[in-house]
């Protein structure tokens, strides 16, 4: 259930597997602590182990109802305002330029942890690029993000026995297959191509039929009938291809001998047996419809291409196509990434490792939605706090994408990294332990009074991990932290300010000697350097995320009533497909 929970949470953020179990760890020691203290014993229990086991499920949920209904919110107004919003601007800047250098840090930093130090600046800067050639440009930034997150198996190509240093991006889009015809050299542009999804000959059997020929002759001139007749059809489908102009076909099943060979004849490419993934980019790309009935073939079923040409990557010949430009249907000049690796098992790391980058960067701006009365709570919370408080967070000022629920904004603004190294569990402890306070001052009776103080002590074993090796450190980077939290004079709004241009999330300047600044108040407030040492950055919303899918995890593990333990290993084969006798043989084994 932890390992499932775990690569569900992966597959998400791309990141956070040992933070998860770290964090469960601490949660499931703190919650165990806090149930054998409550004397909960009484004539509903008839034993001390199932109260505390019923406490542990009460305080699970209670966790979980606090997360789900609080977390959001006290880490937009407590923690978020301490980080910098990087925007989409930054992400698509030229390389080595101060906008750039943020977005090339976050990626380092995750590179780091998943491939080593030595090649984090190289391959950080390849996915700027890939980036910046598949940003759209009439869509937010996360349908960019989306898009390549949906499409990456499609548009990533492994090459195995060459250096990390040999990856690249190549124009158009690399179709893991080889011609199935002989490449006829041509010049004429546009080339024009059509996407079957279907067989071009029609077929008398298909497959688990079974032909009955009886004694006459009748059935087998029938069987020769039928055949003459397809092969003439095939003929007039081949000339009618020819008719409209087109040169290159793709299908997704394997075509037959017969239309190969006429394939052959005409000077047409035939590229037979593309995945679904890779026809679905093309189609995307091409703006051109697959067609399953060969012989409706429209306009909208054409796809125009600048090239179509064999490509030869490692030991493999692929087929390589670019799109003809064309603002109506394309609106990105899309690439292909090459990704080398010295084995078949390092190039697939690498592999992965971009692909959970984009997911990574994918969940840092995607917008996280809260309901109205949440947000209007947030800002009469934000009013009492300060009367300098003056961006109240409304609808208009905070949801950039026109395509959210108008009941619905956003919580934490998209983009929004701050140091790693612990940063962020600091933040919101200290966060989470001012809320129990206030709480318990007003005698409130909110779910948030016990179960922050947990959630607050079981964050810090993250940092604790981080700085195992030097305790004295830990320690050291809390005060600072602590001391930079206590000199801000006022609180700070999440929201940009489009009106002077500004984020009041912003950082004065790129990294100094390799420590990051990061200023929320004023600059004589700030001190000098927050952290002793260049832990790199990481996502807020990743971050956010993260705890969420720890708090479900630990809330389903401490539902379950009764494990059973089994001596031998279980059979996969059903009850019914197992008699009684060889399940009684089996027990007596």
């Amino acid at each position: 259930m932890v390992v499932e929970c775990v690569w569900k949470h992966s597959t998400v953020t791309g990141d956070g597997s040992k933070t998860f179990i770290l964090l469960l760890a601490s949660l499931l020691r703190k919650i165990h602590t806090t149930a054998s203290r409550e004397p909960h014993v009484s004539h509903s229990y008839n034993s001390l182990e199932a109260a505390e086991a019923a406490t542990a499920r009460h305080l699970a949920d209670k966790l979980l109802a606090f997360a789900l209904k609080e977390l959001d919110d006290l880490i937009a107004m407590e923690v978020a305002p301490h980080g910098r919003c990087v925007s989409w601007e930054d992400f698509t800047a030229e390389m080595h330029s101060p906008a750039n250098h943020y977005v090339q840090k976050l990626l380092a930093s995750f590179f780091h942890m998943r491939l080593g130090y030595v090649h984090c600046a190289f391959i950080s800067e390849l996915t700027c690029e890939l980036l910046n050639h598949w940003k759209c440009i009439d869509n937010l930034p996360y349908f960019a993000l989306q898009f390549l997150k949906d499409n990456f198996p499609a548009i990533h190509t492994p090459v195995s026995g060459f250096p990390i240093t040999s990856s690249r991006l190549i124009e158009g889009q690399v179709i893991h297959r080889d011609f199935a015809t002989p490449y006829p050299q041509t010049d004429h542009q546009p080339i024009k191509a059509v996407v079957f999804t279907g067989y071009l000959q029609p077929r008398l059997l298909n497959t688990g039929d079974v032909l009955e020929v009886g004694c006459g002759g009748t059935e087998e001139r029938s069987i020769v009938d039928f055949s003459a007749w397809t092969e003439r059809s095939l003929q007039c489908l081949i000339a009618n291809l020819q008719s409209l102009g087109v040169s290159v076909l793709l299908s997704v099943v394997k075509q037959s001998a017969a239309v190969l060979a006429l394939a052959t004849q005409a000077e047409m490419c035939f590229v037979d047996c593309v995945s679904e993934d890779e026809l679905s980019l093309f189609a995307q790309l091409s703006g051109a419809t697959p067609i399953s009935d060969c012989w409706r073939i429209e306009p909208e079923h054409i796809a125009e291409l600048t090239f179509c040409r064999p490509i030869l990557l490692g030991p493999h010949r692929y087929v390589h196509v670019a799109f003809h430009n064309s603002e109506e249907r394309v609106k990105v000049k899309p690439y292909s990434l090459i990704i080398c690796g010295s084995g078949e098992g390092q190039t697939d790391q690498y592999a992965c490792a971009f692909q959970d980058a984009i997911r990574m960067l994918f969940t840092t701006w995607e917008p996280i939605p809260a309901t109205g009365t949440t947000a209007a709570k947030r800002t009469v919370q934000s009013d009492k706090r300060t009367s300098s408080y003056t961006h109240v967070l409304t609808d208009s000022s905070t949801c950039t994408s026109s395509n959210l629920n108008p009941l619905h904004k956003c919580v934490l603004q998209p983009g929004c990294i701050m140091p790693a190294g612990g940063t962020f569990e600091f933040l919101l402890h200290h966060a989470l332990l001012k809320l129990s306070h206030s709480c318990s001052a007003s005698n409130d009776t909110n779910i948030g009074v016990p179960v922050s103080r947990l959630l607050a002590s079981a964050l810090l074993s993250v940092p604790k991990q981080i700085y195992s090796h030097s305790p004295g450190q830990f320690l050291q980077t809390r005060t600072r932290v602590m001391s930079f939290i206590t000199n801000c004079s006022h609180p700070f709004d999440l929201v940009c300010n489009q009106e002077h241009n500004a984020s009041p999330i912003q950082s004065e300047g790129p990294l100094e000697d390799g420590i990051l600044n990061l200023h929320c108040c004023r600059k004589s407030d700030m001190p000098s350097k927050v952290f002793t040492q260049d832990m790199g950055l990481e996502s807020v919303s990743c971050k956010y995320e993260l705890l969420l899918a720890v708090l479900q995890c630990v809330t389903s593990l401490l539902r379950v009533d009764t494990i059973l333990r089994t001596h031998t290993a279980l059979h996969t084969q059903s009850l019914a497909d197992t008699s009684w006798e060889s399940t009684e043989d089996e027990a007596e084994n």
